[in-house]
């Protein structure tokens, strides 16, 4: 599966394209902006990208009116096909937000059953409607939103009729768009055997289809296996990455790690690869998170020398800011154009060496120097072999361990190393060593 060499780049395109937040029905040609940083992201070592809802919406873009009509906020069909072949002809996979749990009130079968109530057709296209109930909208009827959000209605995915027009509307985004996967958004609320169903579908229109699964916490292994998704996002290690760094307590990301790629036989994930990061739209960016600032570069080393699929928020990569108190919008904001600083280049030094080494894609995890403030740890496959390396500290630490050699190179700067059975890290830094 070619995303599990793959490093991914996220852009919430409302925010990305500074969309007016309600729906006002005004054509803009938003989407292109994207075009304008396909170069950067290129730069950065990236090879695919994730974009959050891009179809037609009543607000945020979660909650679909017509789930074949991108948002007229953003632009035409033909506008997001041209911004996907440019992608392409730059080597970058795309991969959309597949919102099937639930749709919009905006979307039109639920305007029907608005309409005609009982007599509508629509009605059993939706989980569960209560004509004696009400809702916060005072429609006169109650129906199931997600997680009591009444904007969000939820659909009935044991319906044939919504699985075929859910289908139908993937086919034409493969068609017309060319898309190579999907992020699916609250995977966890999903009909198990809708997501079998899925999974069959989408490799018959392509063999290396993606499904990713937005997935919280539980055990993965219940969504992500053969018959269902490829990858889940991996919020364990994204809390366990942060608070390792503001608690300086390595233990934790390390636990985590060995709980789930380690060798032993109850390790949960072993041969999975799940989409690690460091931020999203939907929390405050790690910019903004960590409380000692030097530790920003090596959060993303350590994000991108564990096991899984990197994913970069958009801004982030140059240290931007956002804060999830503020409200979703701050987090999903617009910037004129991209920066390349010290912070950008070392992310697209990471990004290159990872996306380089079999170890770091698909190695194991093996738990080598482990202290409060630092760690070492090895990825290995087949004859290949990194030390991921950390010191998270404000002063030199000398690590003594058993190297098993002595000639290393840093894959992310390219300098070799020597080492006799101890190693020298400097204050704040990161190393991804590679046995020679």
């Amino acid at each position: 599966m070619w995303a599990n060499e793959s490093v991914f780049y996220q852009i919430y395109p409302l925010g990305f394209c500074e969309a007016p937040y309600e729906n006002d029905g005004v054509l803009q040609h938003r989407i292109l902006k994207v075009n304008d940083w396909i170069e950067h992201i290129t730069n950065l070592n990236v090879n695919a990208i994730y974009f959050s809802p891009v179809f037609e919406s009543d607000t945020h873009g979660y909650n679909t009116r017509d789930y074949t009509k991108i948002d007229t906020r953003l632009g035409t069909n033909q506008d997001f096909a041209d911004v996907c072949k440019n992608l392409h002809k730059s080597n970058i996979k795309v991969i959309i937000d597949g919102v099937f749990n639930h749709a919009g009130r905006g979307f039109w079968a639920f305007q029907d059953v608005l309409k005609n109530r009982q007599s509508s057709k629509y009605v059993d296209w939706f989980a569960r409607i209560d004509f004696n109930g009400n809702s916060s909208y005072n429609d006169g009827l109650w129906y199931e939103g997600w997680e009591g959000n009444y904007d969000l209605v939820k659909l009935n995915l044991k319906n044939p009729e919504v699985v075929n027009y859910l289908f139908s509307a993937i086919k034409g985004w493969v068609d017309e768009f060319d898309i190579d996967g999907l992020r699916l958004d609250v995977a966890y609320c999903l009909d198990f055997e809708f997501l079998k169903k899925l999974r069959s579908f989408c490799s018959s229109l392509k063999d290396d289809f993606f499904l990713l699964g937005e997935l919280l916490h539980g055990d993965y292994n219940r969504w992500v296996n053969d018959d269902m998704l490829h990858s889940a996002t991996n919020y364990e290690c994204y809390k366990g990455l942060y608070s390792s760094f503001n608690s300086m307590n390595m233990f934790e990301i390390n636990h985590s790690l060995m709980r789930q790629f380690g060798s032993e036989n109850w390790t949960l994930y072993k041969n999975k690869h799940l989409l690690s990061f460091v931020d999203n739209h939907d929390v405050s960016r790690i910019a903004t998170i960590l409380t000692n600032k030097n530790h920003l570069p090596l959060v993303y080393a350590m994000a991108f020398g564990m096991n899984g699929i990197p994913c970069i928020y958009y801004g982030s990569e140059w240290g931007a800011e956002g804060d999830k108190r503020q409200g979703d919008n701050a987090l999903r904001v617009s910037f004129d154009k991209p920066i390349n600083n010290a912070l950008t280049k070392w992310i697209s030094k990471l990004a290159k060496a990872h996306r380089e080494s079999k170890a770091l894609c698909y190695g194991n995890f093996k738990s080598i120097v482990l202290t409060n403030k630092q760690c070492i740890f090895e990825r290995k496959f087949e004859n290949e072999r990194v030390l991921v390396a950390i010191n998270a500290d404000n002063i030199p630490y000398t690590a003594y361990f058993n190297a098993q050699c002595n000639n290393f190179v840093d894959l992310i700067t390219g300098e070799n190393y020597y080492f006799d059975n101890k190693a020298d890290l400097p204050p704040y830094s990161a190393y991804f060593w590679k046995a020679n």
